[in-house]
């Protein structure tokens, strides 16, 4: 077999076993309020999570994953090493903080690992600016917006239901949750998944098996689609419980109304996103959604102890997965050389 192919073949193993344990991950983002609530059993949640992390293949366009693939780092300068190098950094940060059951991004552990090996190989040259912008604001803007939405549909549930008995709210929003549950995950798989479909058209358009359009930008096969939202799929059904643990109690208590808000705002802030072709953290948006519902009872009902760790384990994900980039990627040219 073709040497260029075979390491083609590796590389695209390697990135849809980065969006498996990305799924694996980020299972918290999609599961935790709905298994908190007790609205699905653990096992149930998965099922419809991963169901509807595949279904968004068919729904959403391609914008992240070309933001992705040809936006973020020159592709002049991206070799099969720096690819795989980027990936290292991504899967080994998330491991370490699903270790230790910190919801971070794994997102950011990509593009800060993929950033970190290109950065290694050409120096600063490599990043484009431009496409990093929107992702970095977003940093800040994506959990304020699920703060912002959750805090408010919270507030107006309680304001629309202060008439009404607990038995009876709790009722209606365990059916409530049910859909916002499915619009989370929705969104999750639209957004988290183009991420490694954007890698695999780099690594095809570093072996010449893809061209960019007029535009200059670069196609994704629907094959790549496809594969890329089975992975993350199987990923979510085989669920992270440490991080769910953390993101469904540590960081406060939710009742189904709660976590109706919260699912909901995120999504609404990851659809925006999504629509702008723009790779966000969705670990960051459900997180500050939570937070968001969690302070309307009282600020104390927040456990910030908990939150300021998330928080530090968010500043150092791209840095800390850019360094193990960098790293892998000098070990990868000292092993078989600048390819």
């Amino acid at each position: 077999m073709d040497q260029t192919l075979l390491a083609i073949l590796a590389l695209i193993a390697v990135a849809l076993v980065f969006d498996y344990i990305n799924g694996f991950h980020d299972a918290a983002n999609s599961i935790a309020t709905v298994v908190s609530t007790r609205v699905l059993s653990p096992g149930k949640a998965v099922i419809w999570a991963a169901f509807f992390n595949f279904a968004a293949a068919f729904l959403f366009g391609t914008g992240v994953a070309q933001t992705v693939g040809s936006g973020m780092v020159d592709l002049t300068v991206v070799t099969f090493s720096v690819i795989f190098a980027g990936l290292t950094g991504a899967i080994a940060w998330n491991l370490i903080t699903w270790y230790y059951g910190l919801p971070t991004s794994s997102s950011h552990a990509l593009f800060g690992g993929y950033a970190g090996a290109a950065i290694a190989k050409a120096g600063m040259v490599a990043i484009i600016v431009s496409g990093w912008t929107k992702t970095l604001i977003f940093i800040v803007v994506a959990p304020m917006i699920g703060l912002i939405v959750g805090l408010t549909l919270m507030t107006a549930s309680h304001w629309v239901f202060q008439g009404s008995t607990p038995r009876r709210v709790d009722s209606f929003f365990r059916r409530m949750q049910l859909l916002s549950a499915a619009a989370f995950s929705l969104m999750h798989g639209a957004n988290d998944a183009q991420k490694t479909m954007g890698i695999i058209a780099g690594a095809l358009f570093t072996g010449g098996f893809l061209a960019r359009d007029a535009a200059g930008k670069l196609p994704i096969p629907f094959w790549v689609e496809l594969c890329a939202y089975t992975a993350i799929g199987l990923g979510t059904l085989s669920g992270g419980w440490r991080i769910i643990h953390t993101m469904g109690s540590k960081i406060t208590r939710l009742q189904p109304i709660g976590g109706f808000a919260a699912e909901t705002g995120a999504a609404l802030a990851i659809y925006t996103a999504t629509a702008m072709g723009t790779g966000i953290s969705t670990t960051h948006t459900i997180t500050g959604a939570i937070v968001g519902v969690g302070s309307t009872k009282r600020l104390s009902a927040v456990r910030w102890g908990v939150a300021g760790q998330i928080l530090w384990a968010w500043l150092l994900t791209i840095p800390a997965s850019g360094l193990i980039g960098a790293i892998s990627y000098g070990l990868i040219r000292l092993i078989v050389g600048s390819r």
